[in-house]
């Protein structure tokens, strides 16, 4: 006799051993209609494993949020058959699930997205097929002369461990795979493909360069209708696109991944840089900087040249190595350690808008999200180990103040120490400890990931939430007692004996190129006023009125205000057009009435057109709106 215990505590017995179809089945016909896989005593299986012992069971549907991922996978293999139907020298090598969907990396010629109806069409000859999905368990041996034409599965086959391989087939196709999948290719029916890049074959770049093809796949149509409108709206706010539109920043194949900032952007950047002085000033931070290149001892003091060394930039001079920064920190122990310190200094708050250069692979540059050279609003804490607690929950006040300001949510997450880290077991227990304490004061949730802190100290990653409810990780506070002691920094506490400080390492923007990246996603370009490389536009209706607009700028400029005189011989209609595609958040228009009354007409980007402002007004409600770094302008009152 065989008990399966349900998900709700009842206990269904079998005579002997039973499959998880038979299992659903004898619950309900429903149930085994829409039953996808299995979950046996936590382990996801596929729905016609045989359940041969006493268990825990759940019958996964597409309700359950493991369900997607497996239909995705299954997605992936549909595509990789259709693939080899139409390419039949086309020679695969993986392809996994990915966030809101999957790819495969194919050995084949060249494809583009016109290529994808194609694909579709006959991944849909699949789908409508009902393909039975069978796992099968094979030899070494066997997987061997199974792929004996697959030059990238026997390279895989070889590097694994002794033992049975498991291969996933549906028709004609087989695939090496640990599964589990869904019963047959027709749950695979809301399935889209999504674009096509070029990967190198393990990431090596002396290896083969792959077609990396995307796609996603849903339960509902509804659902993939759903995202793929959300991918248009993405793609509508896409920051590389805005910013070539708005004249922010540019890129040059002189210095691949090194963003060129005009001077609109500039006037974006900042805005951002003042608002951060301004909240550290409040909240007791000095500002330092430090030189971009530093000598090779330094960085094997601090760790970085055994940890780090790969994606640093190095130069020799005088035959002396140096590296150029790929992290401020080290320069901060510089600055530290150049004086006695005491404890009544204590906690020291020394922050850093930091050039630093990583080398990242030019297949995973992206806009101002993946550079090779950014800036970094760091800043180092030094304290006492009885100050953690009230440091960390300073910073994330100050991270909440911040954020809020953008309009942007967060949520926590806690990384745990990796795999290769440098350090003791006993710093590390404090460190780690010493979050989870601030955490709990904090009194907001957050999520553990184990294994996924910095090589020097356990951190807090901090994930925003943009207006399109993607999320990014921005900030991040870490907790590190191992440079300190690398670097012998002492302060002299109260009882006279020198003793070492523990530091938080912490950014809030995080690279300030990819913050601003996501703030020009996130407002469409749409930019608070206090925000706006342009504030507001003057048309003047016609050319006698153009020295008025201009006079008018003047005394605008000398308020504060970034205001333009556009006094081109085009029509109104088609200037006002011109501001609201600039996303110019204040359009000011100028007749002989307006310069009589020293009025001004003013239109919002939500198309609201205000007559007759007094010219004063307008600057004291804009001056208003900037002080308080409003996100909307809400107009003139009464």
């Amino acid at each position: 006799m065989i008990g399966i215990t349900l998900p709700d505590g009842s206990r269904r017995e079998f005579e002997g051993p039973v499959s998880g179809r038979e299992l659903a089945r004898s619950l309900s016909e429903t149930l085994a209609r829409n039953a996808v896989a299995l979950e046996i005593d936590g382990r996801l299986v596929d729905l016609d494993t045989r359940i041969d012992r006493d268990a825990a069971v759940r019958v996964i549907t597409p309700r359950d949020p493991e369900a997607l991922e497996i239909l995705r996978h299954s997605a992936a293999h549909v595509m990789a058959q259709a693939i080899q139907r139409l390419y039949p020298e086309a020679k695969l090598t993986i392809g996994p699930v990915v966030e809101e969907g999957f790819y495969y990396d194919i050995d084949m010629p060249p494809v583009s997205e016109e290529d994808f109806p194609r694909i579709e069409a006959e991944m849909q000859k699949i789908v409508q097929a009902k393909l039975p999905i069978r796992r099968r368990e094979v030899s070494r041996e066997e997987a061997l002369a199974l792929y004996r034409e697959e030059p990238y599965k026997l390279e895989m086959i070889r590097e694994l461990p002794e033992g049975v391989i498991s291969v996933y087939e549906q028709g004609e196709f087989a695939d090496l795979c640990r599964g589990p999948h869904v019963p047959h290719t027709g749950f695979v029916k809301a399935v889209k493909l999504l674009k096509v890049s070029g990967a190198y074959w393990r990431a090596d770049p002396s290896r083969a360069q792959l077609q990396r093809i995307y796609g996603t796949a849903y339960f509902d149509k509804k659902d993939l209708d759903a995202y793929l409108r959300f991918l248009e709206e993405a793609r509508r706010r896409n920051h590389r696109r805005i910013g070539q539109a708005l004249d922010l920043f540019s890129f040059h194949d002189e210095a691949p991944g090194m963003p060129f900032f005009h001077p609109r952007g500039m006037v974006l950047w900042n805005a951002l840089l003042d608002y951060w002085r301004e909240e550290h000033r409040a909240a007791g931070y000095v500002e330092t900087k430090t030189p971009l290149l530093l000598n090779r001892a330094l960085w094997e003091r601090s760790g970085h040249w055994d940890n780090y060394r790969e994606n640093m930039y190095t130069t020799t001079i005088e035959e002396t190595e140096y590296a150029i920064k790929p992290m401020n920190c080290p320069g901060g122990m510089l600055l530290y350690n150049r004086r006695p310190h005491s404890y009544r200094e204590l906690p020291l708050r020394a922050a850093e808008i930091g050039l630093v250069h990583r080398h990242e692979l030019s297949g995973v540059l992206s806009g101002l999200f993946r550079v090779r050279a950014f800036h970094q609003d760091d800043a180092h804490i030094f304290m006492a180990p009885e100050q953690i607690e009230a440091e960390i929950l300073g910073v994330l006040r100050l991270v909440e103040r911040i954020y809020a300001t953008f309009g942007l949510g967060f949520h926590l997450e806690l990384s745990t120490r990796p795999k290769k880290s440098i350090g003791t077991d006993a710093q590390w227990a404090l460190a780690t400890d010493g979050l989870r304490s601030a955490l709990a004061a904090y009194g907001r949730e957050y999520k553990v990931n184990e294994g996924d802190g910095a090589f020097y100290g356990p951190k807090i990653d901090i994930h925003i939430k943009d207006a399109l409810n993607r999320t990014w990780q921005c900030g991040t506070i870490q907790l590190d007692m191992s440079l300190p002691e690398r670097f012998e920094l002492v302060f002299v506490d109260r009882d006279n004996q020198r003793k070492r400080p523990i530091m938080i390492h912490r950014v809030i923007y995080g690279s300030i190129e990819r913050f601003l990246g996501i703030l020009i996603e996130h407002f469409a370009g749409r930019f608070p006023l206090w925000m706006a490389p342009v504030q507001a536009v003057l048309l003047p209706m016609n050319d006698e009125l153009a020295p008025h607009a201009q006079e008018l700028r003047r005394s605008f400029d000398g308020a504060g205000l970034r205001v333009e005189v556009d006094a081109r011989t085009e029509s109104l209609n088609r200037k006002v057009r011109e501001a609201q595609l600039a996303q110019v958040p204040l359009i000011l228009t100028v007749g002989p009435r307006e310069r009589e009354s020293g009025t001004l007409a003013v239109r919002t980007l939500d198309g609201r057109v205000t007559p007759g402002v007094d010219c004063g007004r307008f600057v004291e409600a804009v001056r208003e709106n900037v002080r308080r770094r409003a996100l909307s302008f809400e107009g003139f009152g009464g």
